[in-house]
């Protein structure tokens, strides 16, 4: 696998673990409402520790899908410049 075949995989990695931690925290907040859609925990202790914890993975996530975006942008910017070097080679081939 070359250089940029190997970015495009490390950008869509963070890419789509971001998106996944969002859902996953999302699905978890979602099916702990009760009837009157209020969030049911155990304790206040168990409230204040769960949140602050969902709070920090949606950052993460949040820190995740950027870093794949740049990635993935990195990876276009790294194709254009290889298609450009072998259109380069081309012309020079060519002209010989």
């Amino acid at each position: 696998m070359d250089a940029v075949t190997s970015q495009l995989v490390m950008g869509i990695i963070p890419l789509v673990i971001g998106i996944g931690l969002i859902y996953w925290i999302s699905r978890r907040k979602f099916y702990r409402r009760n009837a009157m859609g209020a969030e049911g925990f155990s304790s206040f202790e168990a409230s204040v520790f769960i949140r602050f914890i969902e709070r920090v993975g949606k950052w993460i996530a949040y820190a995740l899908i950027i870093l794949g975006v740049v990635i993935i942008w990195s990876y276009t910017q790294m194709k254009k410049e290889r298609e450009k070097k072998q259109q380069e080679v081309k012309i020079e081939q060519s002209s010989q």
